[in-house]
C-alpha cells in the first residue's frame, strides 16, 4: 500500500521523482514508486500537474518521451539554458550522419547495403558513429546473402528528438529539414559560444515540438 493517501500527495511524489531523474520514467515505473496506486490515478496526477504548470505558468512541463514521462523545459527558454552548459557539449553530427539517421528512422530495420543504395556512398563510418552515440542499434540480421546486420533507432533517438514513439515522426522531408535546422543552430551556438545543450533534469528541447502559435 502506498504511503501517500491523498491525490495531491500522489502528484507531489510524481513531481519529485521526475525532478530527480534525467531519463524518462515509464508508467510502470511510476506505479511501482506509488506502491498500491493504479495507472489511471498516476495519469490523472500527471494531467493535474501539467494543468498547474500551464495555469501559473511554469518554465517546464511533463511530456511523454521515449515511452516514458519526463520534466522538460519549455522551448522558449532553451537559449538561456544553453549558455549554462557552454563548452560542455559533444561534437555535432555531420550532415552525412544526419542523412543516414533519417534513412534508418524511416526504413528500419535496414541493412548497410540498403542505406548505401539510397545515399550512393559508403556509410560504414557513419553507422559506427551513430552506434557509438546510441542513436541506432543492431536489430538482428536480414534474410539475404550473408545475412547482413540490420539497423534500427533506439530509445535514445526518441529521447534526443523529444518523441514518444516512432509514429510521432514527421514526414521524411520535414525530418530532414528539422535535422538540418538543428545542425545549423548547433553550429551557430559554437560560433557564438552559445552551444546546444541538454536541459537537465529535463531532456533536450524537442526538435519536433510545435510552438503554441502553431
Amino acid at each position: 500500500m502506498s504511503d501517500a493517501s491523498k491525490p495531491e500527495e500522489y502528484a507531489a511524489i510524481i513531481e519529485s521523482v521526475l525532478f530527480a531523474t534525467d531519463t524518462p520514467l515509464s508508467l510502470n515505473d511510476l506505479v511501482a514508486v506509488l506502491d498500491g496506486v493504479d495507472a489511471a490515478t498516476v495519469k490523472r496526477s500527471i494531467a493535474h500537474l501539467n494543468e498547474e504548470y500551464d495555469a501559473h505558468p511554469h518554465s517546464f512541463h511533463i511530456t511523454q518521451v521515449a515511452g516514458g514521462y519526463q520534466l522538460c523545459a519549455r522551448p522558449q527558454y532553451a537559449r538561456w539554458i544553453k549558455r549554462l552548459y557552454r563548452g560542455k557539449v559533444s561534437s555535432r553530427l555531420s550532415q552525412a550522419a544526419l542523412e543516414c539517421l533519417s534513412i534508418v528512422a524511416y526504413k528500419q530495420p535496414i541493412s548497410r547495403t540498403e542505406i548505401e543504395a539510397v545515399r550512393g556512398v559508403n556509410v560504414e563510418g557513419v553507422l559506427r558513429t551513430l552506434l557509438e552515440r546510441s542513436l541506432i542499434r543492431i536489430a538482428g540480421r536480414g534474410e539475404g546473402l550473408g545475412r547482413p546486420l540490420l539497423y534500427a533507432t533506439t530509445n535514445e533517438f526518441l529521447r534526443y528528438f523529444g518523441l514518444n514513439k516512432l509514429s510521432d515522426l514527421p514526414k521524411l522531408d520535414e525530418l530532414q529539414e528539422m535535422l538540418r535546422e538543428r545542425d545549423r543552430e548547433m553550429q551557430e551556438g559554437m560560433d557564438t559560444g552559445d552551444e546546444g545543450v541538454p536541459l537537465f533534469p529535463a531532456p533536450p528541447t524537442p526538435v519536433f515540438e510545435r510552438s503554441e502559435a502553431e
